[in-house]
């Protein structure tokens, strides 16, 4: 199998709605850590390519 990935910054107001959206296109969460300041949030995503 082969993944594509993808990083996405997390607004704490609408995390889960921006977490819902990529997971409906397929995505799945692999982890989530703080981005470089401390102030946010960043999700690493995967999802199979076809």
């Amino acid at each position: 199998m082969k993944f594509e990935y993808a990083t996405v910054p997390l607004l704490s107001h609408a995390t889960k709605q921006i977490l819902d959206t990529w997971g409906s296109d397929g995505w799945e969460l692999v982890t989530v850590i703080p981005a470089p300041g401390g102030e946010q949030l960043v999700a690493y995503m995967k999802r199979e390519i076809k």
